[in-house]
């Protein structure tokens, strides 16, 4: 078993720390990484109590409403299809949900998130 490293980051800058996540494959389309990586992110925040912290891809639920990791994943999947982000695996952009990767054990995953520039 090996892990990746997920960042996120800004256009405008930002960028979170790294967080590790235990992937078996070496292999995956990008429609399951990002699956895979909003279940971890709704467990992890279901164990916290909440949505804040080092993760960005869920959105946070009403205040006492329980956050669906289906639901996010939908929204996640159409946010890469409108462009809202990309997502780098190395320094390869991966272009389609469906797209195979390779995952070998550390590979850096950055998900970069696009800001509009004002008055753009």
């Amino acid at each position: 078993m090996g892990s990746v490293m997920f960042v996120d980051e800004t256009t405008g800058g930002g960028r979170t720390d790294g967080w590790e996540m235990e992937i078996a494959e070496e292999r995956l389309v990008l429609r399951e990484l990002i699956r895979r990586r909003i279940f971890q992110e709704v467990a992890e925040s279901a164990a916290r109590g909440s949505v804040a912290g080092k993760h960005r891809l869920v959105r946070p639920a009403a205040p006492g409403g329980r956050v669906d990791p289906e639901v996010q994943t939908a929204l996640a999947l159409k946010a890469f299809e409108r462009n809202g982000f990309l997502v780098l695996v190395g320094d390869r952009q991966i272009t389609g949900l469906d797209e195979e990767m390779d995952l070998p054990f550390g590979t850096e995953v950055t998900f970069l998130k696009l800001v509009a520039l004002v008055g753009g």
